[in-house]
């Protein structure tokens, strides 16, 4: 179809238009880098554990993955306007049962849960809202302030987080996410959304089989830490002497073709689709769609890693976190809006071959630099550059992928980038959070083994008690522990440098995994263009 909108006459009420939808995305980016700095304060505050507040940001990202292909499906058959409305009503909802949670479960319900699906219908409606109201000139720079708002709630985020934690309260975001929604439906209503050629199908079939696939594979990835990636932990659930991870990854997997298969019957039955396959096929599309799953993956993984770096080995405050995080943000934002403006016909490929090396080399760099004696300072020029390579990729992916198909299905691979996206972020940091655990642990366990001033008994209980994995405490964390468990002065020594070996290796381990992750990203870049897209779609 092809869309009359009244937008495309008016600046004023472009300018409006462009305004509310880079604030839905700029909304949708805010929470996990708010979260993300004060992850040990909200963990504290809700009764759980940093493990738990991990599991929810995981979660948030894992309802969205699921959800977003059949949300842009929703917004096709009631309409993108109607879809990004409602999407902003429950996200609205969810946001104010967050500030108000009082435990784990409530918290889960509000962000993971309400929060999730109201993100699975706005994200795709904003991808066909920008199409449907900017003539197809204008669009290339729409997409881009649009995804520049993103890059603005993870620069700001941080400071976001680290002010409201320090003087307020962390709760005081949702709040003002709340304050937010309100004006964005308002705003709203003055963007234009033609009526579909035709009142589309929702594939049931397709829907369940892709959100099962995509839940069950996530969820075992999350489970990792805690039952073990093949080998099970003690008490942990197995089947054949394998943990229950490498099932549930199997069984995803599987349901994740079965939906593929699904999706070509319907095709040869001349029925319409949840996704048509033949988009898997085009070269530019994948190519795009694989660089945001490694970007998205590297990224929120850096988040979650460095922020516990900062605030629970350190001991900054998250105000002090937010800071020390800012020149990421900066760098990225900076990348993600210079870079087209500057070099509007600079090779995509290129840029994101330099991005991507650029985060390699900022991980390698922090991962190097980290020490027992080093500071907060040490962090400062690695996030320069993994910021800059972040903001490269923001630059060309989302053109890249918008101009691999025609007008009419921009809002489809709406759906399709949106949960490839939050797909990574999830994996990037259940992935990160997973490792950091589980090297801490044995690290922790060896030094202890190791150190004669441990008496034998010590030594046994700690095997049996962390077993599962070791927490990630801070030094006054473990103090009061050992303090409560009328541990003696020579064991409280052993176990703080065993302690702070362990999360420095823990880290180095995380960080090492992102660094690969980066580089293995470089071996997909071939199906990145070599010039920018045109000013009209093939």
């Amino acid at each position: 179809m092809t869309p009359k909108a009244d937008t495309r006459g008016s600046s004023s009420t472009a300018r409006v238009v462009l305004l509310t939808l880079a604030a839905g995305q700029f909304l949708m980016a805010l929470d996990s880098s708010v979260m993300n700095v004060s992850i040990a304060t909200v963990a504290e505050d809700v009764g759980s554990t940093v493990t738990g507040i991990q599991g929810a940001i995981t979660a948030y990202t894992l309802v969205m993955a699921m959800l977003m292909i059949p949300g842009g499906k929703v917004g096709a058959l009631i309409g993108r306007k109607r879809a990004f409305m409602i999407g902003c009503v429950i996200y609205g909802c969810g946001s104010l049962t967050t500030a108000l949670a009082p435990n784990l479960p409530v918290l889960l319900i509000g962000w993971a849960f309400l929060e999730g699906v109201g993100a699975a219908l706005i994200l795709p409606a904003i991808v066909a809202l920008v199409a449907g109201n900017f003539a197809v000139e204008r669009r290339p720079a729409a997409y881009g302030l649009v995804a520049a708002a993103g890059a603005v709630a993870i620069a700001v985020g941080p400071l976001i987080g680290g002010v409201a934690t320090t003087y307020f309260s962390w709760r005081w975001v949702f709040a003002g996410e709340v304050l937010l929604v309100l004006g964005i439906l308002v705003l709203a209503r003055r963007a234009a959304d033609a009526a579909p050629d035709r009142r589309p199908r929702i594939d049931l079939v397709g829907a369940v089989l892709s959100a099962l696939g995509l839940g069950i594979f996530v969820f075992g990835v999350l489970r990792s830490d805690q039952w073990g990636w093949f080998r099970p932990k003690p008490d942990a659930p197995s089947w054949l002497g394998v943990s229950l991870v490498v099932w549930l990854m199997l069984v995803g997997l599987f349901l994740i073709w079965a939906f593929l298969r699904w999706e070509a019957r319907l095709v040869g039955q001349g029925r319409e689709p949840l996704v048509d396959p033949e988009l898997l096929e085009n070269k530019q599309l994948t190519g795009g769609l694989t660089m945001f799953f490694f970007q998205y993956l590297v990224q929120m993984g850096v988040f979650f890693v460095v922020p516990l770096y900062l605030s629970v080995a350190l001991g900054l405050s998250a105000l002090k976190t937010g800071a020390r995080i800012l020149p990421l943000s900066l760098t990225l934002l900076a990348a993600a809006i210079l870079i087209p403006r500057l070099l509007p016909d600079v090779s995509p490929r290129r840029v994101v071959r330099l991005g991507i090396l650029s985060m390699f080399a900022g991980a390698l760099v922090l991962l190097a630099a980290l020490d027992a004696d080093a500071g907060a300072e040490i962090v400062t020029v690695p996030l320069l550059l993994i910021g800059l390579g972040m903001g490269a990729l923001a630059s060309q992916l989302g053109s890249v992928t918008v101009s691999a198909v025609p007008d009419r299905q921009s809002a489809e691979v709406g759906g399709i980038q949106n949960s490839v996206t939050n797909l990574g972020a999830s994996i990037g940091t259940a992935l990160a959070g997973s490792i950091l655990i589980a090297t801490l642990t044995t690290s922790f366990l060896t030094s202890i083994e190791q150190n004669p001033a441990v008496p034998a008994r010590v030594k046994d209980s700690a095997n049996v008690q962390l077993q599962s994995g070791a927490p990630f405490l801070s030094d006054a964390q473990l103090k009061t522990a050992l303090a409560d468990a009328d541990a003696s002065a020579e064991v409280t020594d052993a176990a703080l440098d065993a302690n702070a070996e362990a999360r420095l290796d823990g880290l180095r381990a995380a960080l090492a995994v992102l660094a690969f992750s980066a580089l293995v990203a470089l071996f997909f870049t071939h199906r990145i263009p070599t010039t920018q897209p045109g000013s009209t779609k093939a």
